[in-house]
């Protein structure tokens, strides 16, 4: 019998979501810091092929994606759901300059929220998105999590069609209050 290692675990969903962004060759990741991406954000920033740049607000993360490409270089954006309703003039910048634009958003404000403050963006991100032409797939559960990624990265990165993954309360695990 031989003792299970960490070695021996599979991967973990932001694990894979690691893997797909290395094949898509993505360089910058501008991220706000949020508890739901804690695992990928330590990868990012411990990776020597990409570069994590924390923002101070979301709107921010649009703007460098398009500077990215710009400069020749592949990005996503990891932010939280509460964040979203930040980015919605600036997610006017994507059809006119014409770059592509991934997104990876933590969910709350559904399966199991604590905090009413959460439930209206949450209830409305993807509705906000379509809107404003991007194109939404959701992951629920971590087995699909590598699918969904692998096609929203080829929507937005081979065919440039603007597109968010939307990480479920349920994927990531609802919060709790503690007194």
């Amino acid at each position: 019998m031989h003792a299970r290692t960490d070695a021996d675990a599979p991967p973990s969903w932001p694990d894979e979501i690691f893997a797909v962004l290395e094949r898509f060759e993505v360089r910058q990741v501008p991220y706000v810091p949020d508890a739901g991406h804690s695992q990928l954000i330590k990868r990012v920033l411990a990776s020597s092929s990409m570069r994590g740049i924390p923002l101070t607000t979301e709107e921010e993360g649009v703007a460098l994606l398009a500077g990215a490409w710009t400069g020749g270089q592949r990005g996503v954006l990891l932010m939280q759901s509460s964040g979203v309703g930040n980015c919605i003039n600036m997610l006017s910048l994507i059809p006119i300059l014409r770059f592509p634009f991934l997104t990876l958003v933590t969910m709350r404000g559904e399966w199991g929220e604590f905090n009413p403050w959460q439930v209206p963006m949450g209830s409305t991100t993807q509705g906000v998105f379509e809107l404003s032409g991007v194109q939404v797939l959701r992951a629920s559960h971590a087995a699909e999590v590598p699918a969904v990624l692998e096609a929203a990265a080829a929507q937005a990165y081979n065919a440039l069609t603007p597109t968010a993954v939307l990480l479920s309360q349920r994927l990531i695990g609802a919060k709790v209050f503690t007194k």
